[in-house]
């Protein structure tokens, strides 16, 4: 199933029950009082974070949810029933947006996370609520408050580990199909990504981690161009990404060299969030097998050093594995020397920022 990555719906939750005016008749008591009972409240709307999706296609479908309108109080002092509560599941990694605001009202990211989107209405309160000394025969009652109303729009945020980057046809999802189970599409033309990839990397039993293949960027890909816009997103909650890059752009292609494709991008991630410009971020030479053995180091040296690279790099082949699996250990190794360091800080009380 293709991921929908993101959806509007309108939430309503249920109005109050309305108060009753009632009053107490019982064979030998002459002067009974007002006995109308409450409203019942309105039904709220929650959402629930779900492990088991991983898309909000089902949002394409439905997008209208009610909660239930709570009972009407009666008479002899009886409430009205409570409404019943909607809850609506929805992939963990869901970032909820109050449309009419603009406002991010919650970030549903682990299973079983709940969240508040529409409150139900309160029921109105009976005559028996009103008897007074001088108004022993109230005729009042108070109708019960309608439910809130909203319209939310819904976006999910992959929750992956590792994030790939880089143009059309860097061979992204050549190099998650080598490395992981995912079987994303490979052909041999820009743009055959056209939705988030993610796969799972068990280096050791126990010991693994979640990379995301993101449709190939574009320039202006944070102004709304090309595929990529859309999806930026998801690199947001990674927590190292992999920019590949072709050493040998294929002809017809980006006209382009390969260090002036990591700047384009540079910018489009700067655009869209500059902390994304912060992540740890390695460069991936991929497609060396296009090259003779005796190219590889000269046209290796003259990308670092038209980018003036300090950061990590590795050349690979990702269409014959060939260096790929060395990458997934050095990232196993990132993730744990980032829990010792975390440890390290919560001992000695110092906040840790990776």
């Amino acid at each position: 199933m293709k991921l929908v990555d993101e959806a509007r719906i309108e939430v309503l939750a249920g109005n109050g029950g309305n108060g009753c005016v009632g009053f107490r008749r019982e064979k030998f008591i002459p002067h009974g009082g007002p006995d109308g009972g409450d409203g019942g409240d309105g039904g709220s709307v929650w959402l629930k974070a779900d492990e088991n999706l991983n898309t909000l296609v089902d949002f394409r479908h439905q997008t209208k949810f009610k909660a239930g309108r709570g009972q009407d109080g009666m008479g002899r002092q009886m409430y009205g029933k409570k409404g019943d509560d909607l809850t609506i599941t929805v992939p963990v990694g869901t970032v909820v947006i109050n449309v009419a605001t603009d406002e991010v009202i919650g970030d549903l990211v682990k299973h079983g996370d709940e969240l508040l989107v529409a409150h139900g209405g309160k029921g109105g309160l009976g005559n028996m609520h009103f008897k007074s000394s001088t108004n022993r025969a109230p005729q009042r009652a108070l109708p019960g408050t309608e439910g809130e109303e909203r319209e939310l729009l819904l976006e999910l945020k992959l929750l992956a580990d590792v994030g790939l980057l880089g143009f059309p046809n860097a061979g992204k999802s050549t190099f998650i199909r080598a490395v992981s189970a995912a079987t994303p599409k490979v052909a041999d033309y820009p743009f055959t990504t056209l939705y988030p990839n993610l796969g799972v990397v068990s280096v050791e039993p126990h010991r693994s981690f979640v990379i995301a293949d993101i449709p190939g960027l574009i320039e202006g890909a944070a102004d709304g161009a090309g595929l990529g816009a859309q999806f930026l997103r998801h690199l947001q909650r990674t927590r190292l990404l992999l920019h590949l890059v072709d050493m040998v752009p294929m002809e017809g292609g980006v006209e382009m060299t390969p260090a002036e494709q990591v700047r384009a991008i540079e910018l489009e991630l700067a655009k869209h969030d500059p902390e994304l410009m912060e992540k740890p971020r390695w460069l991936i030479l991929n497609k060396s097998d296009l090259l003779l053995e005796e190219e590889q180091d000269e046209v290796t040296q003259q990308i670092l050093a038209d980018l003036d690279w300090k950061g990590r790099w590795f050349r690979t082949s990702a269409i014959s594995r060939e260096g790929t699996w060395p990458i997934m250990k050095e990232i196993m190794a990132f993730f744990d020397r980032e829990k010792e360091e975390a440890l390290e800080a919560s001992v000695n009380d110092e906040p840790y920022s990776p």
